[in-house]
């Protein structure tokens, strides 16, 4: 068992190690309109309660698609309460303070929670079966399966195309996604 988690962790290092590498070219040639779908898809979604994401590092941003939905309805960011607990949600607003979290994360500076309905899932890694490499935290995943536990829940996966990967090392707690957003299209699942 041990020599099977040990690959499993050397596979995911290994493929997030090609990943970041895919995304950090994509992010230095990314121009505007990054987020164009993910309006799209919102926009079919006005006033369900979402959560997305400030971007770091070479993250495709969602902001502009944010805001637009903001307009419309309770829109959040994720909040890491701590190590190995599932992700709260905090309302959040265009041009709104935000203070450092926890993991130097950016998070709105007053904290208005609530649990939302679709969640956009930043990634490191996509496939086309609805399959996601994270960070390695297993955040969503929990979160996911939370929230699922209670209620259908909209997992959309926000990501260059670049990003788009092939075999996956993906275990059975791994949570899919229910469709993939990209600068260059939609994938439904």
């Amino acid at each position: 068992m041990g020599a099977h988690l040990d690959d499993m962790a050397a596979r995911k290092a290994e493929a997030r190690r090609a990943a970041f590498a895919r995304r950090e070219a994509a992010f230095a040639a990314a121009g505007p309109g990054q987020a164009g779908y993910l309006s799209e898809v919102l926009a079919g979604h006005r006033g369900v309660p979402l959560s997305g994401f400030l971007p770091i590092r070479s993250e495709i941003n969602p902001l502009p698609a944010m805001a637009e939905a903001a307009a419309y309805g309770p829109v959040g960011v994720p909040v890491m309460p701590g190590k190995d607990q599932p992700l709260m949600f905090s309302r959040w607003e265009p041009e709104m303070a935000l203070r450092e979290g926890p993991f130097k994360v950016m998070v709105p500076e007053v904290d208005d929670f609530f649990e939302p309905e679709i969640l956009i899932v930043p990634l490191v890694a996509f496939d086309r079966k609805g399959g996601r490499l994270g960070y390695g935290g297993g955040f969503y995943d929990r979160t996911l399966e939370k929230l699922r536990a209670r209620r259908a829940t909209l997992a959309i996966g926000f990501a260059f195309a670049a990003q788009e990967a092939e075999d996956l090392p993906l275990e059975p707690t791994d949570q899919p996604l229910d469709m993939i957003v990209t600068e260059r299209g939609i994938i439904s699942f």
